[in-house]
C-alpha cells in the first residue's frame, strides 16, 4: 500500500543566502556564542519525510521562529507543518530535535514546537516532543531512526 503524500502541491520557497564566513569566524581567541542564525544554518537543509524538498523550501522553519539564550544553555525552534493536519509533524519535529542534540554541546536543553495555532493537533505533538521518555522510546525503533537519518542526512 503506497501512502499518500498530505499536501501534494506545496508551496516551494527560494531558499535564503548562506552566511558569509568571516576571519573572525576562524578566530580561536573571539568567544563565538551560538545564535539563531547559526541553528537555523544547522537545521535548514533538513529534508521533508514526505517531498524532495528542504523544510526550509517549504517554510517549515524559519531563522525568525528560533531562539537562542547562551545565558541559560537553551534553543527553542518553532516550525510550521505545510498544512493544518499534516500527518509528518511529529517526525518533522523529531528529525530537528535529533540533529540540534547530534550538533550542539551537551549544555544546550533544546526544545522544539509546532508553531501555535498552525496544526490542528499542536498541543499532542509539542506534548510528544517535550517528552524524554516518548522521545527515547522513538529513537529506538529502527525503521524511524531510518527515516530521520534520511531526513538529516543531506545536513550531516
Amino acid at each position: 500500500m503506497t501512502k499518500i503524500a498530505d499536501n501534494v502541491n506545496p508551496h516551494v520557497y527560494e531558499k535564503g543566502s548562506e552566511r558569509e564566513v568571516s576571519t573572525e569566524d576562524h578566530n580561536e581567541e573571539v568567544e563565538d556564542e551560538f545564535d539563531e542564525r547559526e541553528i537555523f544554518d544547522l537545521i535548514r537543509n533538513i529534508n521533508d519525510p514526505e517531498h524532495p524538498l528542504t523544510l526550509e523550501e517549504l517554510r517549515v522553519i524559519e531563522e525568525k521562529n528560533i531562539i537562542v539564550n547562551n545565558k541559560d544553555n537553551t534553543v527553542v525552534v518553532n516550525f510550521t507543518p505545510t498544512i493544518p493536519h499534516c500527518s509528518m509533524a511529529t517526525l518533522i519535529g523529531l528529525s530537528i530535535r535529533v540533529l540540534l542534540l547530534r550538533a550542539l554541546p551537551s549544555r544546550f536543553k533544546v526544545t522544539v514546537e509546532v508553531s501555535e495555532g498552525t496544526h490542528v493537533s499542536e498541543h499532542a505533538v509539542n506534548k510528544q516532543l517535550a517528552d524524554k521518555e516518548r522521545v527515547a522510546a522513538a529513537l529506538e525503533n529502527n525503521n524511524l531512526v531510518q527515516i530521520i537519518n534520511q531526513c538529516v542526512a543531506s545536513v550531516q
